[in-house]
């Protein structure tokens, strides 16, 4: 065992130490790299500890129970990416990074009751490590036991909101840099349509896969991307960023304009879907007005 996964586990047997006599926490579980056999943690990894509690009130407004675990540096809340739980996020001693996901126990029923769910697959289906259990509840985590399924394709409606709300916020974007703001377009450019373009890259892959008759796990929110997307995709996103410069958000822009233009041209065409061509060719033509009448883009 390497130092720094030992120095995990102290943290964790801490944490169960400190855990059975919380009446409030009723089960504690492990999930993420920490408890997955695919892509298993590595020295990077941090430590996702969900608990099942009664009242997740008091761990999300005081502090001082952390330091029954370990020895704080930073600490600070935020709701868990995916859904509305609320997570306290701390960064101990030695820079050990640990997620505590409070998930109240009515939700927890709840979700039970629901069976699977792509939220509640995301945080239970590739694994999960139970530390702590009073009630027999890590029995229910069975439900959601399930085989993994293939990703899901884009219906075309769905598909074809992401695309244009990609093309709106072009122009927003557009609009913003002949204005000046320059932290709402690269915010903008380099956040909001990123997102959309990672969205395009994920069910690109998909598509180009079950047309070999094949599945691509494409993850959540760009895990692993490096490893599923389109080589020449990768190859894009190297030039896809900007600097905090107006010429250079406009550069960043075009360049995310015809990364997405070709990866959802051949996704609808895989996927038998009809390409809006003339509402994208009218805001492209609009966009590169914008640029050709701002004198200060340079």
């Amino acid at each position: 065992m390497d130092r720094n996964t030992q120095a995990y586990e102290q943290l964790t047997e801490a944490f169960v130490k400190w855990a059975q006599i919380e009446q409030v926490i009723r089960m504690a579980f492990v999930v993420g790299s920490r408890a997955r056999v695919d892509h298993p943690a590595d020295e990077w990894s941090d430590l996702d500890i969900a608990l099942v509690v009664t009242d997740s009130k008091h761990y999300l407004s005081v502090v001082s129970w952390i330091e029954s675990i370990g020895n704080p540096w930073l600490t600070f809340v935020e709701a868990a990416a995916g859904g509305p739980l609320m997570e306290r996020r701390v960064l101990f001693e030695g820079g050990l990074d640990v997620d505590f996901l409070l998930i109240p126990l009515d939700v927890f029923q709840q979700a039970v009751e629901m069976g699977v769910t792509p939220d509640t697959a995301n945080l239970f289906g590739r694994g999960v490590r139970v530390l702590l259990d009073k009630d027999g509840l890590s029995a229910q985590l069975q439900v959601f036991a399930v085989e993994e399924q293939p990703a899901q394709l884009p219906s075309q409606p769905e598909l074809l909101e992401v695309v244009n709300n990609f093309w709106y916020h072009t122009v927003w974007t557009a609009k913003h840099l002949r204005r000046g703001e320059l932290w709402w377009a690269k915010a903008c450019c380099d956040d909001h349509l990123k997102w959309l373009l990672r969205r395009m890259m994920e069910w690109h892959a998909r598509a180009r896969a079950m047309m070999k008759g094949q599945d691509c796990d494409t993850w959540i929110r760009g895990r692993f991307l490096e490893e599923w997307a389109d080589p020449r995709a990768l190859e894009g996103l190297r030039k896809a960023f900007a600097h905090y410069d107006k010429g250079d958000i406009w550069r960043a822009l075009f360049v995310t304009m015809d990364l997405f233009q070709w990866l959802s041209v051949e996704t609808m065409e895989q996927l038998g879907y009809t390409y809006p061509t003339f509402g994208i060719e009218r805001v492209t033509e609009l966009v590169k007005g914008l640029f050709s009448e701002d004198r200060t883009n340079t």
